[in-house]
């Protein structure tokens, strides 16, 4: 039997924001070859919240500011280098 929310694991990668810092990932469909990312910078307001995310290409080490919540998305992120 599911609980509710058990059908939203199959699509949402669970994030913890204190650690997304150095975190890396995948990207499900590259971009110009590029496919592994790590989070290089996290900033936060005085409440706790992340204000902004930077990732970078590990093969071009472009840079980019991304919403850090598209990341719990599998159909465009995985955790981890695969």
């Amino acid at each position: 039997m599911k609980t509710s929310g058990e059908g939203s694991r199959s699509t949402r990668n669970a994030l913890n924001p204190k650690k997304l810092l150095n975190s890396k990932w995948t990207s499900v469909d590259p971009v110009i070859k590029e496919k592994h990312f790590v989070v290089t910078a996290v900033d936060y307001d005085e409440s706790g919240a992340i204000t902004h995310c930077l990732m970078e290409a590990v093969i071009s080490g472009r840079s980019f500011a991304i919403d850090w919540r598209t990341l719990g998305n599998r159909d465009e992120w995985i955790y981890g280098w695969c």
